[in-house]
C-alpha cells in the first residue's frame, strides 16, 4: 500500500501502522503508561458521583507557574493513540481573565499569535457564531454580552476574589442576578455534573456521542484549582497531531473524571482547538487551525511575579 494510503488508513483507524512514533515530550524520558479510556455510559448519568485525585498522582509534571503534563491514552475499543495535554492552574497564584480580539470597535480574530507576552497560559475559550462568541461574557465585572439558552451549557466563571467556579445551565440566572463576577464565559456541552452526566446529555440527538475529534475541555477540582485537557491525536506521530480525531463526549467525560473534576464542560474543540503554555523562557505551543473571538488568558499574580533586578 503507498505510504499515504497508509497514513490515511491509519488516521482512520483501521490498520496499525508499523511507523508509529511517540511525541518527543515523551521520550527525554521514559513514556508513563497508556490508560485506556472508555466511554462513560448513559446509566452513569443517575450513578453516585465517583471521584478520584490518584490519576493526576501519576502524571509526570512540568512547569512552574503552570503544571503541565502529557498523558497518553488509548480511545474506545480500537485503542485509538492519543495524547492529552492537562494543565492545572492555581487562581491563588495565577489571574485568568479573558481576551476579547478588537481592530477598533470590531471584533478581530484570536490565535495564539495573539497571546501576550506575560502570559503563562492561553487558550481559545467558549463557542462562537458568525457575530462573535456565543453566550454570556462578563469582563473586568462589565457584561459584554447576555447569556445564551442551551439546556446543556455551562458557564465559567470567576468572582472578584479569584475563586473558579462552573454553573449549570439552571445557575446562570441567579447567578447573573446575584453579581461579583469579575469574569464569565460560557460553553457547551456540560459533560459532568458532580462526577456524573448530565442526564440530558443522553436525551435522543441532544448531542452526537460517536462523533470524535480534537477536545477542549475545562474543569474545576474540588481544591479549587482549574483543570485543562486538550488532546491530540498520536496515531502516526507529530504529523497527525491536528488531524480531527479524538475522544467521544463520553470518552471525554472519563478522561476529566480520572482526573478528578467534578463539573467540566467544553470548549471549541476541532480546528478552534489552540493552547499555550509558558515556562519562564520556554514556550510550548498546539496551535489551532482558525482563529477565533475570545481567549481566556493567565498571568502570575502581579503581588507575586519575579521583581526586576535591573534595568
Amino acid at each position: 500500500m503507498p505510504l499515504v494510503s497508509r497514513l490515511v488508513a491509519c488516521a482512520a483507524g483501521l490498520l496499525l501502522p508499523a511507523f508509529v512514533s511517540v511525541p518527543s515530550a515523551l521520550t527525554a524520558q521514559r513514556a508513563p503508561a497508556v490508560s485506556r479510556i472508555i466511554a462513560m455510559p448513559c446509566t452513569t448519568a443517575t450513578a453516585p458521583a465517583v471521584r478520584s485525585a490518584a490519576r493526576r498522582t501519576t502524571l509526570r509534571w512540568k512547569g512552574r507557574d503552570v503544571r503541565w503534563a502529557e498523558w497518553p491514552v488509548q480511545l474506545g475499543a480500537r485503542g485509538i493513540s492519543t495524547t492529552v495535554i492537562v494543565v492545572d492552574i492555581d487562581p491563588a497564584r495565577i489571574a485568568l481573565t479573558l481576551e476579547i480580539a478588537r481592530d477598533g470597535d470590531a471584533l478581530a480574530p484570536w490565535s495564539l499569535d495573539n497571546a501576550p507576552k506575560d502570559a503563562v497560559i492561553a487558550l481559545n475559550a467558549g463557542q462562537f457564531t458568525d457575530d462573535g462568541p456565543w453566550g454570556w461574557v462578563v469582563h473586568r465585572q462589565r457584561e459584554w454580552q447576555a447569556p445564551g439558552v442551551g439546556p446543556l451549557s455551562a458557564a465559567f466563571v470567576i468572582d472578584t476574589a479569584g475563586r473558579a467556579a462552573i454553573l449549570r445551565a439552571d445557575e446562570i440566572a441567579e447567578a447573573r442576578r446575584r453579581g461579583g463576577w469579575e469574569e464569565a464565559l460560557q460553553s457547551f456541552p456540560l459533560i459532568l455534573n458532580d462526577g456524573a452526566l448530565p442526564p440530558g446529555l443522553c436525551a435522543p440527538g441532544a448531542v452526537d456521542l460517536e462523533h470524535r475529534d480534537i477536545r477542549l475541555t475545562l474543569g474545576v477540582l474540588p481544591d479549587g484549582h482549574v483543570l485543562l485537557a486538550l488532546t491530540r491525536y498520536a496515531g502516526v506521530g507529530s504529523a497527525g497531531n491536528r488531524l480531527p480525531i479524538g475522544p467521544t463526549t463520553g470518552e471525554m467525560a472519563t478522561i476529566m473524571r480520572e482526573l478528578g473534576v467534578a463539573r467540566a464542560v467544553m470548549l471549541d474543540g476541532g480546528l478552534s482547538a489552540q493552547l499555550l503554555v509558558r515556562d519562564g523562557p520556554v514556550t510550548t505551543q498546539w496551535h489551532g487551525l482558525r482563529r477565533v473571538p475570545l481567549a481566556l488568558v493567565g498571568r502570575v499574580k502581579a503581588e507575586l511575579a519575579p521583581t526586576p533586578t535591573g534595568r
